[in-house]
Formats: C-alpha cells, sequence, structure tokens
C-alpha cells in the first residue's frame, strides 16, 4: 500500500494526509492521528496502521508503502467489519500502552481487562451520543415570554 492509498475508508483519509499531519503536529499519543479528518473514528479497521505511523514518525523513521496491495487491505477490512458486526471481536480502539493490534494478533472475544471480560457491560457510546436520544431544553434558555405571547 503505497502513500497516496486510503488509509482511512471511513473518511477517505490517504496515508500520506496521515504521515504529513505526525510529521507536522508531532501529536504524543496516536490516538490525536484522530484529529487528522477523523481517521481511526469510524469502524476502527485503521487504528493499528495509525498506531504503526505514529510509532514511525517519532523514533524519526521513514514511512514508506506497506507490504500490502490495496486490493488485500480492502478485504481484510471487510472480513474485520463483517467479524466486529456478528460480535465475535471488538472493534479496534486506540490503547495506551499496547502493541497495535491486528486481525491475525486478536483473539476472538473481548479484549483482557476490559469491562466485557470482567462480566461488566461496556459503556454504549453510541446510544449515549445518537442524535434520537432527546435533550431537555434547559431552563436558563426558556423564554419566558413564548408563553404568554402564545396564550394570547
Amino acid at each position: 500500500m503505497d502513500l497516496d492509498h486510503e488509509l482511512c475508508y471511513c473518511f477517505h483519509v490517504s496515508k500520506r494526509k496521515i504521515v504529513n499531519f505526525a510529521r507536522q503536529t508531532r501529536p504524543r499519543r496516536a490516538s490525536q492521528l484522530s484529529q487528522c479528518f477523523g481517521a481511526g473514528t469510524g469502524c476502527g479497521w485503521c487504528v493499528p496502521f495509525l498506531v504503526k505511523i505514529h510509532e514511525q514518525v517519532m523514533r524519526g523513521e521513514a514511512v514508506g508503502s506497506d507490504d500490502i496491495s490495496p486490493d488485500e487491505y480492502e478485504q481484510m477490512r471487510a472480513r474485520y467489519r463483517k467479524s466486529v458486526a456478528e460480535g465475535e471481536r471488538s472493534r479496534n480502539t486506540f490503547t495506551a500502552g499496547t502493541a497495535p493490534v491486528t486481525e491475525s494478533s486478536r483473539a476472538p472475544g473481548p479484549p483482557q481487562g476490559s469491562p466485557a471480560s470482567e462480566g461488566k457491560q461496556p459503556f454504549d457510546f453510541t446510544r449515549y451520543f445518537s442524535r434520537s436520544r432527546p435533550d431537555p431544553e434547559p431552563e436558563t434558555l426558556k423564554n419566558p415570554d413564548s408563553q404568554d405571547a402564545e396564550g394570547s
């Protein structure tokens, strides 16, 4: 996979954009690469690649092409998304202090030390941040005169 191929399919971010962003901003954590057009915040497939790029840039190494063709990369992503959708594995996330997790190195099931592996339910961020959840209007934003205007 060359620098000009897409690394993040969800947000159409090329590997070159990620590498240039990392070189210019020198983020302290790999997760800060998500500030580059949202890379890594969609399906999570590209997170291990972002971690690898971050480590290479921070060590001052040249970031070049990988041994993966764009077609192989897309097929691996499709298998990853299918296994996540079927619940066979959890979604890739940025984890501090651990090596990047790849499709071949992860065992099915929740990661060790995660709330799901300890019998606890993980917090459902998608439900919490969904647009369908009604947000009550704060009292400070309600117009007290609106009731009088409607009643007249």
